[in-house]
């Protein structure tokens, strides 16, 4: 996020849109990237959050208009096609692996049935988490540098994923990303926007406040 701020003050922005919690990257952190790029103020929902980012010595305003384009500030999917890192990477944990047999069924449903004997992962990440139930069967996650796709209804905390291989092997623990990062899944909010409808930003909002957020280098 820091090179996107940076480039938008090289181009002549001025002041950021962060309302609605920085489209759900957090507030305070981003309001630090911008300002810290060169920005001279950011605009929030409220003086309530006028007030909270002037105890930390930021400049924000309610009333300002933004002139920095959030699509690029976030790395949100360029209508071009073309993809920006994004400043967001939603990411869960392999729980568990199993052999799946020709025929053989997974999740609530059985909206899918394995077409060749495969191996699946339960991995960390449902609708609780904002990863919606309409990307069962029709998106991917990353894993070990690897697309792999959602097969079967998502659920509240968990989904499954297919290794599309009967010899394939994950580590409990192994990280899984949903979208974002620099790896396959840098272009998967895309896929995303085209299996739900919603827009990058009420995605990128949805999953801001229902994940736990850390920061990444």
């Amino acid at each position: 996020m820091a090179a996107h701020a940076k480039s938008l003050v090289e181009d002549g922005g001025r002041v950021a849109d962060l309302r609605r919690d920085a489209y759900g990257h957090g507030l305070l952190t981003v309001a630090r990237e911008v300002l810290l790029a060169g920005a001279d103020s950011v605009r929030v929902d409220d003086e309530d959050a006028v007030r909270m980012l002037s105890a930390e010595g930021l400049s924000a305003s309610a009333t300002t208009e933004p002139d920095m384009d959030p699509a690029v500030l976030y790395g949100f999917p360029a209508e071009t096609g073309t993809h920006q890192r994004p400043a967001m990477r939603l990411t869960g944990r392999v729980m568990s692996t199993k052999p799946l047999r020709l025929g053989e069924a997974v999740s609530y449903g059985y909206t899918h049935r394995a077409e060749r004997d495969t191996t699946v992962a339960l991995v960390t990440g449902g609708y609780a988490q904002a990863v919606v139930r309409a990307l069962g069967n029709r998106a991917h996650v990353e894993l070990n540098g690897r697309a792999h796709p959602i097969v079967g209804r998502v659920a509240m905390d968990v989904c499954v994923i297919d290794l599309e291989s009967p010899d394939a092997s994950a580590d409990e623990g192994d990280e899984v990303t949903y979208f974002g990062g620099a790896g396959p899944a840098r272009g998967f909010l895309a896929e995303w926007m085209s299996a739900t409808g919603l827009t990058a930003a009420e995605l990128a909002c949805a999953a801001g406040l229902h994940a736990t957020r850390t920061e990444e280098d």
